[in-house]
């Protein structure tokens, strides 16, 4: 099983091919994410993974790329910081915002009029994480609204959109399988 480190940083993962914009120690592919297409031929990888990298680059094409280099039936693994995160607007090198229906926008599941372009992943799997407080009670509180939270699909929507997100979450986890 061929699996794909892309932007790893210092995550780097034994068994995996990491790839970041610096040579470093354990990445055997050193690429900027920017520059397409990457490196690698078409349907090599079973599993991409992008830990906390699509905030930081012009991810739509970069996702297209990803479709081509992913056999059919592999899996794109993403985290991105959610939009209310703290982290999302504290880092200055965080140029994209991230929803629950942005990654719907890469899927069969929801038509947009003005998708161009765009290769489609088959199956979407989306869960909304939250912040682990050291205070007892923020703990519980997000402990129970995660799992209210991604409960359905059409719950995630709501806390996006409602007031819900005075209780801001950390990351969306994103699966997209082509």
């Amino acid at each position: 099983m061929m699996k794909l480190n892309l932007g790893c940083g210092i995550d780097v993962r034994e068994g995996w091919v990491n790839l970041d914009i610096s040579e470093r120690k354990g990445v055997e592919v050193a690429h900027d994410l920017n520059k397409l297409p990457l490196p690698f031929e078409n349907e090599k990888f079973d599993i991409v993974l992008c830990k906390d990298v699509l905030e930081h680059v012009n991810y739509h094409p970069l996702i297209n790329d990803i479709h081509r280099i992913l056999k059919l039936g592999g899996s794109l693994i993403i985290r991105v910081p959610h939009f209310t995160s703290k982290s999302n607007y504290g880092d200055p090198t965080h140029i994209k915002q991230f929803a629950v229906n942005t990654f719907y926008y890469f899927t069969e599941e929801k038509k947009y009029g003005y998708k161009r372009d765009i290769k489609v992943f088959s199956k979407i799997k989306i869960r909304i994480r939250f912040e682990q407080f050291e205070i007892l009670l923020f703990r519980v509180i997000n402990k129970t609204l995660e799992k209210w939270v991604n409960k359905t699909p059409r719950r995630q929507n709501f806390y996006d959109r409602s007031f819900l997100r005075i209780f801001p979450a950390l990351s969306i986890e994103v699966i997209l399988k082509k």
